[in-house]
């Protein structure tokens, strides 16, 4: 099963980033996905199925 996210969603990884925040805003979709760091603004840029492994549960819809 495939999860359903966009661009500007909030999600959480299942680890957390060395600063302490697990809340990561996805700012570039394509083959890679670009992930920013909500606590100290640090951005990755990771392969989508690394992604989607990696990928604990989605926090924020973009629309609400």
């Amino acid at each position: 099963m495939e999860k359903e996210y966009h661009l500007n969603d909030v999600v959480q990884m299942k680890k957390p980033h060395p600063c302490g925040e697990n809340r990561w805003r996805i700012i570039r979709l394509g083959m890679d996905i670009r992930i920013k760091c909500e606590g100290c603004g640090h951005s990755v840029l990771i392969p989508r199925k690394k992604f989607e492994s990696k990928l604990k549960k989605i926090l924020e819809k973009a629309n609400s």
